[in-house]
């Protein structure tokens, strides 16, 4: 699915939001690895789940052929920074909502980069017939759940003990979600 392209402006910092591209598919696929290693934020560890450039051409050429998902790419100057994807459903008693994720270079953090990804997001939802948006986050961003409740996610449950991060202790996985209104 496409969107229109937006640019923004934070402080000095100049980004554009857009959809992802075929020709995105190796800098998503570096700049997804490097952010599995900058965090424990995600599922993932660095090198987990690698997904190579010719699977993340194959996924982004679905999600722009598809009415449900939506991948987009946060970026300055040449470079990818930041990415959302939202992922729906073709089964009939799911296909009212997407999962959302997102992920922004730590060294980009606080530049409203992830809040933009997120906004265009919403906006693409809501002027699709999405009804839900739902995701998970680590208990321990608060930030990114703060984020969330601001952009109208509210908690609907936790895993308890979902995720052993490097410390060796376990966190709760919150799951939030979205309805339109």
């Amino acid at each position: 699915m496409l969107i229109n392209k937006k640019n923004y402006q934070y402080k000095e910092l100049c980004y554009t939001v857009r959809c992802a591209e075929p020709d995105d598919a190796q800098a998503l696929s570096d700049l997804r690895l490097q952010l599995d290693g900058e965090t424990e934020n995600f599922d993932r560890a660095q090198g987990e789940g690698f997904i190579d450039r010719v699977g993340f051409e194959q996924l982004i050429s679905n999600d722009l052929a598809s009415p449900k998902n939506l991948c987009l790419v946060a970026v300055v100057g040449d470079q990818l920074v930041g990415y959302s994807r939202c992922e729906g459903s073709t089964l009939i008693r799911l296909a009212h909502k997407v999962i959302f994720g997102v992920g922004v270079r730590k060294d980009f953090w606080g530049y409203g980069i992830g809040k933009a990804l997120m906004q265009v997001s919403i906006d693409w939802a809501d002027a699709n017939g999405i009804q839900k948006m739902a995701l998970e986050v680590l208990e321990s961003n608060d930030k990114a759940v703060q984020l969330y409740q601001k952009c109208g996610f509210e908690v609907e449950g936790i895993l308890k003990h979902d995720k052993r991060l490097s410390d060796g202790q376990y966190y709760h996985t919150i799951m939030m979600g979205r309805w339109k209104v």
